[in-house]
């Protein structure tokens, strides 16, 4: 199962940290429109991430909500018909909330940096360092700190939640 470490922080400052992003990544930006939907689940989280009609995402993960660096673990399964997948999902478990955003992606060594738009939240980053077969979680842990420091990310931007725990309920 693939594997990483990742961290997400709100972003007073997106030109500042955006500027530090640009010089230090090796591929990007890519813009990715989002819309993803979360359903209930006995353990971790579900979510259907829809791209455009033609283009989704299953993603089931687990980790914990603290703020801070997490290990995560993942299973995606790509879809070319994430609506009628939408319409199953939602009859059979229900859906508990919906986040739309923009997603620009970076790459910087290993890591995946996401700098979002979140509509109702504002913006924030995300890290994820995609850990190689090898690598350990604290090694993961070490490249996240170190990209935060040159990003200039403090603890108080930590956000412990997912963006849906952090949207008002509908």
């Amino acid at each position: 199962m693939p594997r990483n470490v990742e961290i997400k922080a709100a972003l007073p400052n997106r030109d500042a940290v955006l500027a530090v992003v640009k010089e230090k990544s090796d591929t990007g930006p890519e813009t990715i429109v989002q819309h993803d939907v979360f359903f209930r689940a006995r353990e971790g989280r579900l979510k259907l991430r829809i791209f455009d009609a033609g283009r989704g995402e299953l993603i089931r993960y687990e980790r914990e909500d603290v703020a801070g660096p997490r290990y995560s673990e993942y299973q995606i399964a790509r879809t070319s018909d994430p609506e009628v997948l939408l319409d199953i999902l939602t009859c059979t478990l229900g859906r508990i909330g919906e986040v739309r955003k923009t997603r620009t992606l970076y790459q910087i060594g290993q890591t995946r940096v996401h700098i979002d738009q979140v509509e109702g939240l504002g913006d924030f980053l995300e890290l994820e360092v995609v850990l190689r077969p090898e690598q350990t979680e604290a090694e993961g842990q070490r490249i996240a700190q170190s990209l935060l420091r040159q990003l200039g990310i403090e603890k108080p931007q930590f956000i412990a939640e997912a963006y849906v725990d952090l949207l008002p309920s509908s």
